[in-house]
């Protein structure tokens, strides 16, 4: 569901002083923070991760995409099963897409930024300088009772990707925690507004994840897990596993 093309990466920049201040303005401090509880400070230690991520929507959609990723070099690798469920498996350099066959670009390529999103949103928003970010103060919760503040996570319509114009709304606890998120599609693209549940953190080497998403996708049932966590840390060819 998200809209960057690059999934990762530090955009450098200058401006002059008066866009600097307004820039500032756009930003809103409060994301910084929000990407330091989900491991930013040691996120270079990251060599590779892996992780399958599920779906199941009824009437809507289901599927299950196995993800093995280094981030430094642009590696990625993706197992699946395609319509008529016959096995799916495709490595390729992110760096390199133009050069990749159109399954690649037009399928694996958004459901990796996907997926991804879903897995490391809290970073990419603290990442994806584009996006306007403001803090609403204290909100009601979506689902439930409850109150807690509202960071939105906006990004232009004329910004390209694959669906310009999202809003990730985030409700963040005292720790920095997504606690529930709403998001509203910018393109036509279904599904158009997910609201859901951020629960079932764990711990995989530096990085906090999110792996349990309940809630509803265009008002149907939504359930969305994260499975088989694990990342490689700098210096070892070992998978520490989340816990």
């Amino acid at each position: 569901m998200p809209n960057r093309t690059t999934t990762i990466r530090v955009l450098a920049f200058a401006v002059l002083l008066v866009a600097a201040n307004c820039w500032a303005q756009q930003r809103d401090p409060i994301i910084e923070k929000i990407a330091k509880a989900y491991g930013l400070d040691s996120y270079d230690k990251i060599e590779a991760i892996r992780y399958t991520w599920n779906v199941d929507i009824p009437g809507l959609f289901k599927a299950s995409h196995k993800w093995e990723w280094e981030p430094k070099t642009g590696k990625i690798t993706y197992e699946s099963t395609d319509k008529d469920g016959k096995p799916v498996k495709v490595t390729y350099d992110s760096s390199q897409l133009n050069s990749q066959p159109d399954q690649v670009k037009n399928e694996v390529e958004p459901a990796f930024v996907n997926d991804n999103y879903w897995l490391l949103f809290p970073l990419h928003a603290y990442w994806d300088k584009s996006a306007t970010i403001t803090n609403q103060g204290t909100k009601k919760l979506p689902i439930g009772a409850g109150s807690t503040t509202l960071v939105s996570v906006k990004y232009p319509t004329e910004a390209g990707g694959y669906t310009p114009g999202d809003t990730w709304d985030l409700y963040v606890g005292k720790d920095y925690r997504v606690v529930q998120f709403v998001y509203h599609r910018g393109g036509d693209k279904k599904p158009k507004l997910v609201t859901a549940s951020w629960t079932g953190y764990k711990k995989v080497g530096p990085l906090l994840v999110s792996t349990e998403h309940r809630g509803n996708a265009d008002g149907k049932p939504l359930h969305l897990w994260i499975t088989n966590v694990a990342v490689k840390l700098a210096g070892s060819d070992k998978w520490v596993a989340a816990q």
